[in-house]
């Protein structure tokens, strides 16, 4: 591979997107896109005209993503882009959707997908992410959904539990930066709760406020992503985090415990210390021993590896992550920090390079890109 060439070609390129009439961001988007296809596939075959190879790709990539926006978009002009504390507006046809999207014809799995392919408007290759499986796996459940649902009649109602998982993939995925969906989550879950009472509703609508509420420091003024313990909590809401903290807590009074209440709580105490090195992490720990129990997820396991190397020291976050599957998304991320927490500087800025390309989008791979050459600067002489 000529990374070296690639280098050359990417400002003539961009430019060659931009006179087409794509906006700079997009466009920069679509060429890192290009570029990754580009370090994927032309070690094998070299093409006559990379130039010509890398403007086409990364076109098909701007337009695959300006139709994916303008699907959206009605929905997301709806949405405030700061949900307020207080009663939900008036309920529209959205929530209804997602119910009857939630067909009972339909695996739990299957109708959380289709929803949020035909009602949240996330792609293929998003809801693939989101799942753990490959995009090809996931076109394949998509298609069998909508066979299994195209002769039925939708007058059955899906059931709350797979609504919420929906809701929850939505936010994750506005949250993440790739789509702007985190308050129009937000704002159907605040619908949700008002016509059904039941603690992981509240549970889920809790931690979408406290999750919200950190949002604004999240980003540097470049855009950059800011590390939980580095941001600025002067610019936490504070207002958001005492709504979702009240609801939190009178729904756990119900003694209904539930994995989007334990996960509230986490965020609950992050948000309840001044200081990032007042967190306390031994309380974290034990969350994510129940969040474990209740759900035994991968992802969840990783993030109880970082609580654990925070509480017990990096030396046993390591030993956590050990007992975790290599191939688990962002678990590279993880080994370096938990490396560079115990002072290996050399493979903890090797991981953080790794962990670079098979990051899922373009703010975590410039954040761990630059996390890398941190280290190689204070390794150097």
């Amino acid at each position: 591979m000529d990374e070296v060439l690639l280098r050359s070609l990417t400002p003539a390129v961009l430019t060659v997107l931009v006179r087409r009439g794509a906006d700079f961001a997009a466009a920069e988007d679509a060429v890192q896109e290009a570029l990754i296809e580009a370090v994927r596939t032309w070690p094998a075959e070299l093409p006559r005209d990379p130039k010509g190879w890398l403007v086409t790709v990364a076109w098909r990539r701007f337009l695959d993503a300006t139709r994916a926006d303008a699907a959206r978009r009605r929905r997301e002009d709806r949405a405030e882009e700061e949900p307020a504390p207080g009663p939900a507006p008036a309920v529209d046809d959205t929530l209804r959707l997602y119910f009857l999207c939630a067909h009972p014809s339909l695996t739990p799995s299957s109708a959380v997908a289709l929803t949020l392919r035909a009602v949240g408007g996330l792609t293929t290759r998003q809801i693939a992410r989101a799942y753990l499986v490959p995009e090809s796996t996931m076109a394949q459940r998509i298609s069998r959904a909508k066979r299994t649902v195209s002769g039925v009649r939708f007058d059955r109602p899906g059931d709350v539990a797979t609504v919420l998982r929906v809701l929850y993939l939505v936010f994750n995925e506005g949250y993440s930066g790739d789509v702007d969906l985190a308050a129009e989550a937000i704002r159907l879950t605040r619908q949700l709760a008002d016509v059904i009472d039941h603690p992981e509703v509240s549970g889920l609508l809790a931690l979408m406020l406290l999750h919200h509420a950190r949002r604004a420091a999240r980003t540097a003024a470049d855009g950059s992503l800011v590390p939980l313990a580095e941001q600025d909590r002067r610019q936490w809401d504070t207002a958001l985090i005492t709504e979702g903290t009240g609801i939190l807590q009178a729904a756990l009074a119900r003694d209904r415990l539930g994995e989007f209440q334990a996960q509230a709580a986490i965020a609950a105490l992050h948000a309840d210390a001044p200081t990032a090195g007042e967190t306390d992490w031994v309380q974290i720990v034990e969350w994510y021993d129940e969040l474990t129990r209740l759900t035994d997820s991968p992802v969840v396991r990783l993030n109880r590896a970082v609580a654990v190397g925070e509480a017990d020291g990096p030396r046993a976050g390591l030993a956590a992550l050990a007992e975790l599957d290599a191939a688990l998304p962002r678990r590279t991320a993880v080994a370096a920090y938990l490396h560079e927490r115990d002072g290996d500087l050399v493979t903890a800025a090797r991981l953080y390079a790794e962990a670079a390309h098979e990051a899922p989008n373009l703010a975590e791979r410039d954040h761990l890109t630059r996390q890398a050459a941190r280290l190689n600067t204070r390794r150097s002489p």
